[in-house]
């Protein structure tokens, strides 16, 4: 179900704070657990799950390839059926919504699922985005994409009745590795990845203990083998607090004078907290405290003060893979950090949910923030004090959930008014940003 239309204005400053939140629950996490849980055997159960739009899309595709999922208080229960006994009806037509996690694991999973012939589509961004890394990662198992060379939605998948494993070198992109895991998960063989650059590992987190069927071997370059066609053992997994949705309120209390926030039970998986790193060795004050492990996840607390950085940013290319969803975050509190900022390796941020890097340079521009994109990187010419007279954020019919979210705090610390529009696809992965701003004191108008 689409969230209906809407947009939000703002016009005056956030004032200082003192609190203590909850953000929303992790989206990675909680897509995965459906699915994974979808394919193990017996009944397994997810708590606190993000009752978002992409996570929604997720229950209802499953639900269309017989996957029974029911709520209980704040409990989803997920009736597995096993590895390769997804079933799909011949031109069922499968609509992954805003989710490029969702389209490209789950299309990992049927790939490599027998009599599988279905159509697959996204939302109007979604639809736009390149699918061709993934296409010819499925290729190699077996799986089809019609019409042939056509690399975005909407495309015709069928899958192969002999997957086969294949021997795979992982880049940057979690989701591509992931896709591949879940493929491999019903292959004849052994299904051998080699990471040659480090991602996200929460599917691994999650599969971990299924030894029989996912083996680990840590390293320079790690070693994930897939050994295809054993079962998986039911999980059950409690989800924390997610570090991309904490990132805006940090960004928010650092750039608002006197002001400490504490945002508690969040995820500090390793591969996630690159935005954190970064910040912290730029003279951000951020602190995490109450680190514990469980479900194989990193989870804790953070601290934060208000301050300016001592130093502008500068963000080597091998911070990409654990800063990826940041981004657009990190161009704000750069454009309001004296000094040139310069992040490299940033080109895939091209293929996201828009072209942040085109978008943000527009929004930097209204706020009167010079920014130049060249070979790969990105460079930002921050200001102490940037005047509110007179400008406007504007931001059109993007629906880019990050570019929504880093604009409305822009918004808030600079005094500069904003208007918003399709606002809600920040429900894709924060359901609950405007209420929890609300709660810090910020005051905004929603029109339809």
């Amino acid at each position: 179900m689409q969230a209906k239309s809407f947009s939000l204005n703002i016009n005056h400053k956030i004032k200082p704070f003192i609190k203590s939140i909850k953000v929303d629950s992790d989206k990675s996490l909680s897509i995965r657990s459906f699915l994974i849980g979808s394919i193990c055997e017996d009944i397994s159960v997810a708590k606190n799950i993000l009752e978002s739009e992409d996570v929604f899309s997720t229950i209802s595709c499953l639900k269309k390839l017989g996957v029974q999922i029911k709520k209980k208080s704040k409990s989803y229960f997920i009736y597995g059926k096993g590895i390769g006994s997804l079933f799909a009806k011949k031109n069922l037509n499968l609509n992954f919504g805003n989710s490029g996690t969702l389209a490209r694991l789950l299309i990992g999973i049927l790939s490599t699922t027998p009599d599988i012939e279905i159509k697959v589509q996204g939302d109007r961004s979604l639809n736009k985005r390149s699918m061709k890394k993934l296409i010819e990662s499925m290729s190699e198992f077996g799986a089809e994409f019609l019409p042939k060379n056509k690399f975005n939605f909407p495309l015709k998948l069928i899958s192969t009745e002999m997957p086969i494993s294949i021997k795979y070198k992982a880049g940057v992109s979690a989701q591509l590795k992931s896709a591949v895991i879940l493929a491999g998960l019903n292959s004849f063989g052994t299904t051998e990845i080699i990471e040659e650059k480090k991602s996200r590992d929460h599917t691994e987190n999650i599969l971990i203990k299924n030894s029989q069927a996912v083996k680990i071997k840590k390293g320079k370059k790690k070693l994930i083998r897939i050994y295809g066609k054993k079962y998986l053992n039911r999980i059950s997994i409690d989800i924390p607090g997610d570090p991309s949705s904490a990132a805006f309120f940090v960004a928010l209390t650092l750039l608002n004078k006197s002001s400490s926030l504490k945002i508690k039970n969040v995820g500090l998986n390793p591969t996630r907290i690159g935005f954190y790193e970064l910040l912290k060795k730029h003279g951000a004050n951020i602190k995490f405290s109450n680190k514990r492990k469980k479900n194989n996840e990193i989870i804790g607390d953070i601290n934060i003060k208000s301050g300016k950085l001592k130093k502008p940013i500068i963000a080597p290319k091998n911070f990409y893979e654990k800063t990826t969803d940041e981004f657009p975050i990190l161009f704000c509190i750069a454009a309001l950090t004296k000094g040139v900022s310069i992040f490299k390796g940033i080109g895939d941020l091209a293929n996201k949910e828009s072209n942040r890097i085109k978008e943000m340079k527009k929004v930097l521009k209204q706020i009167g923030v010079k920014s130049i994109y060249n070979k790969n990187e990105m460079k930002i010419y921050g200001r102490d004090f940037v005047e509110n007279k007179n400008k406007k954020i504007k931001i059109s019919n993007l629906g880019d959930h990050r570019i929504c979210m880093s604009s409305a705090v822009l918004s808030l610390v600079t005094g500069i008014g904003a208007k918003i529009n399709n606002f809600e696809t920040v429900k894709t992965s924060s359901p609950n940003f405007l209420k929890i701003m609300k709660s810090l004191g910020a005051n905004f108008e929603i029109t339809k």
